[in-house]
């Protein structure tokens, strides 16, 4: 893990940790917080399929942390896809099942604001990453 960080720009460090912090540590967290606490189907109001998706996040937002750590472009391809379907998702709730809006919606809102980070910095990111690990000696590996 060290050595991409070594050879990476600080700022798309700095951005790699930012999206960790939140795939992991807001995502993760409180989707596996939902399934401890209600199941699989953590929201009452949501369709079986929506409240699957956003169960499903546990893993996936986890796993983009993962390979977001450890340096992998697929980190970045990973976390794109999540935020994308995540906040279409959540626009889908809110306007179609819940009928709100935007500005009565906090979390759809920080949703929305985190979106936009990742989509305006991913490509950027994206090119200073490895796409695979490799061998460089006896138990070790580094990202290319």
């Amino acid at each position: 893990m060290k050595a991409w960080i070594g050879r990476t720009a600080w700022w798309a460090v700095a951005l790699v940790l930012v999206y960790v912090v939140v795939m992991a540590f807001v995502g993760a967290a409180s989707h596996i917080a939902d399934l401890a606490r209600s199941g699989l189907y953590p929201y009452a109001w949501a369709p079986d399929w929506l409240n699957l998706y956003w169960s499903s996040l546990a893993v996936f937002d986890s796993l983009a942390a993962l390979l977001l750590i450890s340096g992998r472009q697929a980190g970045v391809d990973l976390t794109c896809v999540i935020m994308a379907t995540d906040l279409t998702a959540n626009w889908y709730a809110a306007y179609s099942i819940q009928h709100s809006d935007f500005s009565t919606q906090p979390g759809l809102q920080r949703l929305t604001a985190f979106t936009v980070l990742v989509f305006t910095t991913a490509p950027f990111v994206r090119s200073r990453l490895g796409t695979r690990l490799m061998r460089t000696g006896p138990g070790k590996a580094m990202s290319e």
